[in-house]
This record gives C-alpha cells, sequence and structure tokens, in this order.
C-alpha cells in the first residue's frame, strides 16, 4: 500500500480511504444484526455507529499500510443474548459480507448512470466496487477468525461442527497467517484461491455497470 502510495498518490487516496470505510460498514453491520437480534452487546460498547473510529484497529490500520493486509475491531456480540445462538451467530457473521455485497451492488447502479462523465470518478467506483467484492469474499474463507468459519460452523452437522470448531479455534489463525503469505509473484494461496471468485462477482457488477 505504502508503494502505492509513492508510485500512484491519487489513487492511494482513493483506495486507501476506501478500503477503511468498507471495513467500517463491514464490522457496523455485525454489530446492528447483533442489535437486531437481541444483543444488546454492541451498543452498550458504542459500536452502533459508523464512524470509523469505532471499528478501526490501529495496528490493523498500520498493517494494511505496510503490507497491504489489515483488519477493524472484531464485532463484540454475547451468543447467550441470542434467542438461537448457533443460527444468529451464523447470520451475524454473514452481515458483514453481505453489506459489502450491498455496497458494491448499490455503486454498479449508480456507476451505470455516469459513465462518460468523469474518468476518474468512474475509476473511483470500479475501484470501491472492487474493494467491497474481495473483502466480502475473503471474509466467506472458513478459516477461524473469518465470518465463514462461524457459517460453516452453523451448517455443519452438530459433531462434525463442534470438531471443526475446536480445530479451528487451535489452529485457525496460524493457517491464515500462512494462507496470507506471498509465496510468487506476491501472491498469496488465499488470493489464488478466491480470485476466480472475485472475478467471477466483479463480471456479474461489470454486466450492470455497462449493461
Amino acid at each position: 500500500m505504502l508503494n502505492l502510495l509513492a508510485e500512484a498518490p491519487l489513487v492511494f487516496f482513493v483506495v486507501f480511504p476506501g478500503i477503511l470505510l468498507s471495513i467500517t460498514i463491514h464490522e457496523y453491520a455485525h454489530c446492528l444484526a447483533a442489535d437486531l437480534l437481541g444483543d444488546p452487546t454492541p451498543r452498550s460498547r458504542d459500536r452502533l455507529t459508523l464512524n470509523p473510529l469505532a471499528h478501526l484497529d490501529t495496528t490493523g490500520v498500520i498493517m494494511m499500510l505496510v503490507s497491504g493486509f489489515g483488519w477493524g475491531k472484531p464485532a463484540p456480540f454475547d451468543p447467550y443474548n441470542l434467542k438461537n445462538p448457533l443460527r444468529d451467530t451464523a447470520l451475524i457473521a454473514a452481515a458483514g459480507p453481505a453489506s459489502n455485497i450491498l455496497i458494491a451492488l448499490i455503486l454498479s447502479i449508480i456507476g451505470r448512470f455516469i459513465i462518460g462523465s468523469s474518468g476518474f470518478l468512474f475509476f473511483t467506483i470500479i475501484a470501491l466496487i472492487t474493494i467491497n467484492v474481495s473483502l466480502a469474499i475473503f471474509n466467506l474463507v472458513p478459516i477461524y477468525p473469518l465470518d465463514g468459519s462461524k457459517i460453516l460452523v452453523a451448517l455443519l452437522p452438530k459433531k462434525t461442527s463442534l470438531d471443526y470448531e475446536l480445530i479451528m479455534r487451535k489452529y485457525g489463525l496460524f493457517i491464515l497467517i500462512l494462507l496470507v503469505a506471498p509465496l510468487s509473484r506476491n501472491a498469496s494461496p488465499v488470493s489464488q484461491l478466491i480470485s476466480p471468485v472475485i472475478d467471477l462477482m466483479m463480471s456479474f457488477f461489470d454486466s450492470i455497470l455497462l449493461a
């Protein structure tokens, strides 16, 4: 990300704030879902806000600048406040990626009506769509602590889900670090895994933009 600042400052000042805003909305969506499902924890911790300061993690932002991989503050919730903890935890987890896909859809519809009005404005919309699609798909990877792991736990048979959750709690973070570490050509295993899905989603949003 710092290389981008040095090589293309204008692009950096579109992409980097776009990433931070997308992370903010992602974490807010988790908190809103928990609140709607009856858990007052996010509200009590002042997380029901779109203020980025409530959702961004300082270390995560610095890592985003240095390595291109960062994170926000995990959305707080208490499963004991939920009527159906397993199902509702999955819904809370899914709310984050869903919010990013919704943003991408809204931006693609807006972009459809401004094609040709400004090359830079259109580029900005494409960049923000790509950021949100990438954030959504990445978080659906079923490795702890990503959202996909909580969703998968709810979908698996009970015995399998308990075994899977135990393994993820013990080793998930280490597995994730290995997956995001670049191997060749600065491409990480996880990027190679999710790139085809991102490309497929982007082709869908491109069809809306350019229809």
